[in-house]
């Protein structure tokens, strides 16, 4: 289960969420406009200490953070991200593995963004970069360990 674990590129999630949203979306008839709309909406509400005076009644009003669904997939996607960033500073097969599903998460990732309308997201935008990151961060890894576990002697 672990080399599992370690071969899985964990941002692929986040993109999934997004594939299985659009996509499931636009096939019912919703136009993409639509769709990146729905990513505006408000999921919930958290009540915060803070407080703002309304012009219009002089009164103190409370302020509300209103999270989006966007901001969630963001959230999950920069989580997953860290727990990329961790494995990646493994060696190995299982790791090459990971480097290279990554790659092709983040090319999928970019085509979307091209090509599909209710792709063309800051969100999904976010997501995008996130993949490149990780791709990024598992290859300079890679080659910064391999340097080091290659060792010359240069004394006599």
């Amino acid at each position: 289960m672990g080399a599992i674990f370690n071969v899985f590129p964990l941002i692929l999630i986040p993109v999934l969420m997004y594939n299985i949203w659009a996509f499931g979306r636009t096939a019912t008839g919703t136009t993409a406009a639509d769709v990146r709309g729905l990513l505006e909406r408000k999921m919930f509400g958290v009540p915060m200490a803070s407080s703002e005076v309304s012009v219009a009644t002089g009164t103190s009003v409370p302020v509300e953070w209103a999270v989006t669904g966007g901001d969630f997939l963001v959230l999950v996607s920069l989580l997953l991200l860290f727990v990329e960033l961790l494995k990646s500073t493994s060696t190995g097969t299982a790791a090459i593995f990971n480097h290279a599903l990554s790659m092709l998460v983040f090319i999928i990732c970019l085509v979307e963004f091209l090509l599909h309308p209710a792709f063309a997201t800051s969100v999904f935008f976010m997501i995008l970069i996130m993949s490149l990151l990780d791709v990024l961060a598992g290859v300079v890894v890679t080659i910064v360990s391999a340097r080091r576990d290659v060792e010359f002697d240069r004394g006599g």
